[in-house]
């Protein structure tokens, strides 16, 4: 189904898969509750659909996430390429942490194999940077990973043009993931001059704003039960001067006879054939208008117009809270 869909390649792997994939994230509860039976049947619609790029994480529910997938993907493996993370970690006083050491990473993906019910995971990312850990030896460790036949490719998330190029020395790096959207470009635009130079994809996470670029959120009650209420954007003063700069998109949508989300999706496609987005969503009906972005082309000018639209810092607030901003970009 839809195999006019040009695939795209992750980096130099020979793996190529369609430039509209599917983060699994909010399947987990993280986002307000979600139901197992729905999500499963979600994900089932989605590859029908022909979504073959799917991302979770070992932190997602802490390994719900993970299972949830597995059962999901029952008679259906072969259909996609099945990116997983590791390195966020869970300390015994319920706060956060990340661990890059080693044993870790192997210990990790053993996990995650088990949860999965996989022998093995395509794309592989460290999910955060572990500052007390030299990224070579994480990277090390997880390409230990690819020669034991565990892993087929490796990925870095939010990680600096520096950490990039060094983790690319010991060995290829495929796909980098970072935040990227029409509200915020600043380190993805700055990250794609890296991975450009070298050859590796970039996948787009919260390619929506969390939400905001589809005009669903009206107000800071919208996201009152779910962990958005704490972040900045999101956050009353924000969030009012950030719902001012839709008009624009949804003009252009109206014209364009497309939903403003469909429309932000298509122009992070038009920025060049490196990049994959994976929006995430609770709701099938939300997924099938995610998935068919993929077929909206926009003329030269069309991307242009929006790209000047929503220029370098036009939005209000961070993307994460105080403590958050300190493990990305790093």
């Amino acid at each position: 189904m839809n195999s006019n869909i040009t695939k795209r390649q992750l980096g130099q792997s020979g793996i190529f898969i369609n430039p509209m994939g599917l983060g699994l994230m909010s399947l987990s509860g993280i986002y307000g509750a979600s139901d197992d039976e729905n999500a499963t049947n979600l994900i089932r619609q989605a590859i029908d659909m022909g979504v073959d790029f799917l991302d979770s994480a070992d932190m997602y529910g802490w390994g719900h996430n993970e299972t949830l997938l597995s059962t999901a993907l029952k008679g259906l493996r072969n259909r996609v390429v099945l990116a997983s993370k590791f390195g966020q970690v869970k300390n015994a006083d319920g706060t956060q942490g990340v661990n890059g050491k080693p044993d870790y990473v192997r210990d990790a993906c053993e996990a995650s194999l088990q949860r999965l019910q996989t022998d093995v995971i395509d794309l592989y990312y460290i999910h955060r940077i572990d500052k007390n850990v030299p990224i070579e030896e994480t990277i090390g460790a997880m390409a230990d990973l690819v020669k034991a036949g565990k892993v087929r490719t490796l990925g870095i998330c939010e990680a600096n043009p520096d950490t990039i190029r060094r983790a690319h020395a010991i060995h290829p790096i495929s796909a980098i993931q970072t935040e990227y959207s029409l509200l915020y470009r600043e380190p993805a635009e700055e990250t794609l001059k890296t991975t450009r130079e070298l050859g590796i994809s970039f996948v787009a996470y919260a390619p929506l704003g969390r939400s905001l670029l589809t005009g669903a959120v009206k107000s800071a009650g919208d996201v009152s039960t779910d962990r958005r209420k704490d972040h900045p954007r999101f956050q009353e003063e924000n969030l009012l001067k950030n719902l001012t700069l839709l008009s624009p998109l949804q003009e252009m949508a109206a014209i364009k006879g497309c939903t403003p989300g469909q429309l932000a999706l298509a122009w992070l496609l038009a920025q060049g054939d490196d990049v994959v987005v994976i929006p995430g969503t609770k709701k099938i009906e939300r997924m099938t208008e995610n998935f068919t972005a993929s077929h909206i082309k926009l003329t030269p000018t069309e991307v242009s117009d929006l790209t000047a639209l929503f220029p370098s810092h036009v939005a209000s607030g961070t993307r994460y809270p105080a403590g958050g901003m300190k493990g990305v970009f790093l």
